[in-house]
């Protein structure tokens, strides 16, 4: 064991010295998978002690991030379709995400947070508390953290079209003029992060490889990393195999 972990450390010093000088992420989305299937791995029959794992393993990762001067951090915690979950887990999933939030929240961390998502969906409760944990943040200096909670892609982009189109109504333009009015960088000003970068780096764990509906319209040009560790298992090696991955591709953009 003792020779495993220092092979390991001499390796994960390997690729973090690779790094040097590499173009690296500024924004990382992340979609932190796999924390039921841990449980289950594990031989836990309760799928909530996955996601609580889980949770305690997000303020590792952002540390991480915070190491190699990543900015932004988004994070999907939940889904429009998680809200489907039968009560008996996804109750406790809501306060999980709920003592999360508040713990990255406390005065002592650096992280800067912004719920992102419908969060008018939630118990008035969890509203609160999220809403409450992120006012607490306001002014902090850390990487920006980016909660998606309640958070599906296709509905993030309805309701920015929603959200414009209700501004030119207000002011006053026929359904025709507002029709026209419309292109891509109006919509994005209406979008959940607005003003911030889109994501450079998307990496999902445990296996899956699709979006499922995450950041659909900011990872136009993200590059994409599909690690099969489960969330709970994603290592630092992990992560800076999905950096030094990121830092040997040719970004063009579409030209």
């Amino acid at each position: 064991m003792a020779i495993a972990n220092l092979l390991y450390r001499i390796y994960e010093r390997r690729l973090a010295n690779e790094l040097a000088g590499r173009p690296l992420p500024k924004h990382i989305g992340v979609m932190v998978d796999g924390n039921r299937r841990w449980a289950r791995d594990m031989g836990l029959t309760d799928p909530n002690d996955g996601h609580r794992a889980g949770a305690k393993h997000i303020e590792r990762f952002l540390s991480w991030c915070e190491e190699l001067g990543v900015e932004h951090v988004t994070i999907w915690l939940l889904s429009t379709e998680n809200l489907s979950r039968p009560a008996e887990e996804l109750d406790p999933l809501l306060d999980i995400i709920c003592e999360l939030t508040e713990e990255l929240a406390e005065t002592p961390q650096p992280w800067q947070l912004r719920m992102v998502g419908a969060l008018d969906l939630l118990p008035r409760d969890h509203q609160s508390r999220l809403k409450d944990a992120q006012q607490r943040t306001a002014g902090k200096r850390g990487v920006q953290v980016n909660l998606a909670v309640c958070y599906g892609g296709q509905r993030e982009i309805a309701d920015a079209v929603r959200s414009l189109l209700l501004e030119h109504a207000e002011a006053g333009l026929t359904l025709e003029q507002a029709a026209e009015a419309v292109d891509a960088a109006s919509i994005a000003r209406h979008l959940y992060m607005t003003g911030q970068p889109d994501p450079d780096l998307v990496i999902r764990t445990s296996g899956e490889q699709r979006l499922s509906g995450f950041l659909l319209w900011q990872s136009a040009y993200s590059e994409f990393y599909f690690c099969d560790s489960n969330w709970p298992d994603f290592r630092r090696v992990d992560f800076l195999r999905a950096v030094r991955s990121f830092a040997t591709r040719n970004r063009r953009y579409g030209r």
